[in-house]
């Protein structure tokens, strides 16, 4: 890969969990029309998001709408809005409406004491109907999750896991203020795999700052050594301007477009030679895990196999998916807390959907996911709007002299090359009729 063609496609654009993207949701009509929104929730599998906006130390690298804190205090008076936002959306969704899957992420759910783990599980069980084969994850800090924490994750129905690693070099530990052992995250996931749980994902990071391909050989190889199921296999997105913490790591200490590029296929490359099946762009998963075996969804938690159309978002920064449109919460814990006080949903932001933009989330989900997208599909789900992107689709590969894209098949089959599948999230930019409007800052498209 030359480096002219990968700084040619380097340039930023969004990871697209969502179309439109978060930065072009605008403020939101209230309170009636969200709760008309869940009332109108299909009788279907719908997914259930929690955030958790604690840690206990910040990580320079990180992107989450999340605090730090040395008190559990904060944490506790939290969960008290986070039980009342529960109650006011069980109480206005569709009671025909089952969760399928449930997510905690953060921050660190694995902040919460044990009692609490357990105590938030089931007052989410008694105020949701949960479907028996429920996929119930949390992502998880290695660091502070004693056998009492495994114990109570388990206890309350969690059946997969997510672990965040990024990477074990202690070089590159001091430059993100994470340091975490590799004795420490074995022992974390032996803890749950102990206690029954079905399903370990690590999570890692590429581009980080002192980082080096020989480096994250090294902890790809320590990462093959727990066997997890899955592996996600991020790149860093180094956005200072809009995240102050971000400031700690240098310009001049992040690894060039060319030595990232470097890092995330030699990381690729041991995933795939040890028997991972590579998903789309970024996670590889064991050839008997269900991501691999299909079908494969994106949603804000990235690459799952959840079918829900309906998301349901609870807790501060959180955002919700309904056949009209996303919502999202208040991001300050404050204001999310004033809010729910007051006897409102959280909701500040969102978009309704056009029927362009089911189209084109349509196809920029079917790209990311199976690298490819059916004209004639598309045609039969979204009409004109569906016409109007297959025109698209033809310009895009009548302009591509890099050849990352082609026609393929009798129905218009428009498909991602193997060579671009390397630079998917640009291919994805060309459908995406946002892109530019506004102040929205995006990390690296490499």
């Amino acid at each position: 890969m030359t480096p002219d063609l990968l700084k040619k496609y380097a340039q930023p654009v969004p990871r697209y969990t969502s179309y439109p993207t978060a930065p072009h949701f605008v403020p939101f009509g209230g309170s009636e029309t969200y709760r008309g929104w869940l009332a109108a929730a299909p009788q279907a599998p719908t997914s259930l998001y929690v955030h958790i906006p604690f840690c206990d130390k910040l990580c320079w690298y990180c992107g989450c709408n999340t605090k730090a804190t040395q008190r559990y205090e904060p944490v506790a008076e939290y969960l008290q809005y986070l039980n009342l936002e529960t109650e006011m959306v069980a109480k206005a969704i569709n009671p025909q409406a089952y969760i399928s899957h449930m997510h905690w992420g953060g921050g660190s759910p694995s902040i919460l004491s044990a009692d609490d783990i357990r105590a938030l599980t089931e007052r989410l069980r008694r105020s949701f109907h949960f479907a028996d084969n429920a996929e119930v994850a949390v992502e998880v800090d290695p660091r502070h999750v004693p056998a009492e924490k495994v114990k109570a994750f388990v206890e309350a129905g969690f059946n997969r896991v997510s672990i965040g690693v990024q990477d074990f070099s202690s070089v590159v530990q001091k430059a993100i203020n994470r340091e975490q052992s590799a004795e420490t995250t074995a022992r974390v996931v032996d803890d749950f795999r102990a206690a029954g749980i079905r399903s370990i994902n690590i999570d890692l990071v590429y581009g980080l700052p002192g980082q080096t391909r020989d480096g994250v050989e090294a902890t790809i190889e320590h990462v093959l050594a727990l066997k997890p199921d899955r592996v996600a296999l991020f790149g860093y997105a180094h956005l200072p301007s809009r995240l102050v913490h971000q400031r700690m790591i240098a310009n001049t200490d992040l690894p060039d477009t060319v030595e990232r590029f470097a890092q995330a296929s030699r990381a690729a490359s041991h995933l795939t030679a040890a028997g991972y099946v590579r998903i789309g762009l970024d996670h590889f998963a064991r050839p008997d895990d269900s991501l691999a075996c299909g079908p494969v969804h994106r949603n804000f938690q990235g690459y799952t196999t959840d079918t829900a159309t309906t998301l349901v978002g609870l807790g501060a920064s959180s955002i919700g998916q309904f056949n009209e449109g996303y919502v999202q919460n208040a991001v300050a814990v404050a204001d999310y807390a004033r809010r729910l006080q007051a006897g409102e949903f959280a909701v500040v932001k969102g978009r309704v959907l056009t029927v362009d933009d089911k189209a084109r989330g349509y196809v920029i989900e079917k790209l990311l996911c199976d690298l490819s997208f059916s004209a004639t599909d598309l045609i039969s789900r979204f009409g004109d709007a569906g016409v109007s992107v297959v025109e698209d689709a033809l310009n895009v590969i009548a302009s591509d002299t890099d050849e990352l894209v082609e026609a393929r098949g009798h129905d218009g089959s428009f498909q991602v090359t193997e060579k671009g599948r390397l630079f998917l999230r640009a291919i994805c930019a060309c459908f995406d009729t946002y892109l530019g409007q506004g102040t929205a800052t995006h990390a690296s498209g490499v």
